[in-house]
């Protein structure tokens, strides 16, 4: 029989309510909810919202309410039908058959949710009692207090086949049992017997977004398998929509403006005892992309929490396999990698609340994990090997099926493998002191480049050149001393961009070994020497902001500048002294071993960096 209630439900889980109505008016984020002048009646003021983590708008104007089946109905004139058509088809969604029975299969579905709290009510009563004595010191011996246990409704499943026979006295058929995965059918030598499904294990009931039990977990007590247990797929569960904890993370998810996704239960249960109380769970299967669309409803950037083992990277890898394909402008994953191989549990008992406070600050987006699935430990010792690297990496970002989101990240990998495994890779030589054969890129040694000592003027920074470089050194403070030796080999175009590099030095030196010394703390030092409107027209350091690359990249944007200006020059020193020989009936032994020290300088860098050959 067609479910429409369910129907409408995967409508609501796969059609943003943001995109239905910003398609009618034009919507503008304030906090959590979006605001527009209301499309049903007239007026100046916006007094209508839409809130896209419960589904739903509301005019505080003309009390117009409803969700995105109404909104199609009411806003373009559509019967029921067709609105539903017009949003399956928007999901990609086959419309299902109606018939008169839906209405009768509707209100069967609420005795559904009934019967499940009647379930979640029994498996609380059990744990209180002396048979579930050892799952309630099981709980205690995790940390869970009463307190805990009262809010994620913690219980017990006995040994018996308590439920089934509690339930049968209350007039729940064993078919209901069945459907809803409370109880399991078993065939032997011909004869059937109804068996609780869960026996013997502390049990998680799993609650929908609007806070109706739709499912079980549950852990076994003794040394049996499953460890873990989930409830089948039944009629108003569904696994690959569904995170537990939703309905008590995403108020707080709100307030946190994030909601961390972890690997099990047990990890979000913990992490609310810690105090963050915005983590979900899938529920025995990989991240799926209806999760991840159901995590981008609180925020745009859910952080995903794995643990520090293999496990826990290949699930982080699954998530990126899953997230590419529905990147979207502004949506995307973070991830956080506990260290020692230690789950949430874990890593909150040994460090607790700041430590794991801190590493939300320290994330992976998903585009460098992306990066490292594929570069990391890949063979890129042959030109055919980085083509391959390269290859997957594209294949991969080709997944990506918004266009412009697809073309940045085709734009930042392409930078990346130019880094990595192309020409740029050469520009490391410079500092880090290797020598290049010449032979694709491979490193001879750790010998110094050569280096031929000229005695002439210094050079002069092009004033856009140096603000970029200043801009770089800024957002990274940690790079300023790396290069003071070889900023010294340049002369400033005036007087105050001289002023602001002594500053950052000074300020730098002064904060020597203090580990909360940052960008931020360096611009206000800067201000307070009087420095604020040269910082204004740092314009890059604007850009660097709002893009965050990585140290690396300007490091090496740094390196090849500076290199470009040297080599400029230097050309132009040989064009001069060749004019001078090729004009003089005779030319000294100085000009010649000059016109020989240039070149070979200038070579120098350029076997240094191929990419300004």
């Amino acid at each position: 029989m067609a479910d429409l209630q369910s129907f409408i439900e995967e409508l609501r889980t796969k059609v943003s309510i943001v995109d239905v109505v910003g398609a009618k008016v034009n919507l503008v984020r304030k906090g959590r909810e979006y605001q527009a002048c209301c499309p049903f009646h007239n007026e100046k003021t916006p007094s209508f919202t839409v809130n896209e983590a419960k589904g739903f708008y509301h005019c505080f104007g003309c009390g117009a309410h409803g969700d995105i089946v109404k909104f199609e109905m009411e806003a373009n004139g559509l019967p029921f039908l067709d609105a539903l058509r017009k949003l399956a088809d928007k999901a990609g969604l086959e419309m299902p058959k109606l018939s008169h029975e839906d209405h009768a299969h509707s209100e069967e579905r609420k005795t559904q949710y009934e019967i499940m709290e009647m379930a979640v009510s029994y498996f609380e009563r059990c744990l209180r009692l002396p048979e579930g004595r050892h799952g309630l010191e099981y709980f205690y011996a995790r940390g869970f207090g009463d307190e805990i246990i009262s809010k994620f409704r913690l219980g017990y499943a006995p040994a018996n086949n308590g439920l089934k026979s509690w339930l049968a006295s209350k007039g729940v058929s064993e078919h209901d049992m069945i459907e809803l995965g409370l109880a399991a059918m078993s065939s032997r030598e011909g004869t059937s017997r109804v068996f609780d499904f869960f026996r013997d294990r502390v049990i998680i009931p799993i609650f929908d977004k609007s806070n109706r039990p739709i499912a079980f977990g549950g852990r076994v007590m003794n040394d049996g398998q499953p460890k873990y247990l989930n409830s089948p797929e039944t009629p108003i569960f569904n696994k690959r929509h569904t995170l537990y904890n939703l309905n008590n993370a995403r108020e707080k998810g709100y307030e946190a403006k994030n909601i961390i996704v972890c690997e099990g239960y047990m990890d979000v249960i913990a992490l609310s005892k810690f105090g963050f109380e915005y983590a979900v769970a899938p529920l025995g299967t990989a991240l799926t992309e209806e999760q991840i669309t159901e995590a981008w409803k609180v925020c745009e950037e859910p952080t995903l929490c794995f643990d520090g083992d293999g496990a826990g990277i290949k699930a982080a890898i699954r998530s990126v396999d899953r997230a590419l394909p529905i990147l979207k402008p502004g949506y995307s994953l973070k991830y956080i990698f506990l260290p020692d191989k230690q789950d949430p549990d874990e890593f909150l008992k040994a460090k607790g609340h700041d430590a794991f406070a801190e590493y939300l600050t320290k994330t992976t987006p998903l585009v460098d994990l992306l990066w490292k699935k594929n570069f990391d430990n890949a063979p890129v010792a042959t030109p055919e090997q980085k083509a391959l690297v390269e290859k997957n990496i594209m294949d991969e970002v080709a997944k990506i099926t918004h266009e412009q989101v697809r073309s940045y990240y085709q734009q930042t990998m392409k930078q990346r493998i130019y880094y990595e495994l192309g020409k740029g890779a050469w520009l490391a030589s410079i500092s880090q002191g290797n020598k290049w054969n010449g032979q694709g890129g491979q490193k001879t040694g750790r010998q110094m480049p050569v280096k031929v000592q000229v005695t002439r003027p210094k050079t002069t920074l092009d004033e856009l050149v140096l603000k970029f470089v200043f801009s770089a050194l800024i957002f990274y403070p940690e790079l300023i001393l790396q290069f003071e030796e070889k900023m010294s080999l340049f002369s400033f175009p005036n007087a105050e961009l001289q002023k602001l590099f002594d500053a950052m030095l000074e300020i730098v030196n002064a904060h020597d070994g203090d580990e909360a010394f940052n960008s931020n703390v360096l611009c206000a030092e800067l201000e307070e020497k009087g420095l604020k409107k040269l910082l204004n027209s740092l314009w890059e350091l604007k850009m660097f902001r709002l893009q965050k690359p990585f140290e690396s990249n300007l490091r090496r944007d740094i390196e090849t500048k500076l290199a470009e200006v040297q080599i400029r020059q230097l050309e132009k020193e040989i064009k001069d002294i060749l004019n001078k020989m090729e004009n003089s009936s005779s030319f000294s032994e100085e000009d010649y071993s000059l016109y020989q020290s240039l070149k070979n300088e200038r070579q120098a860098l350029i076997d240094s960096n191929s990419s300004l050959d």
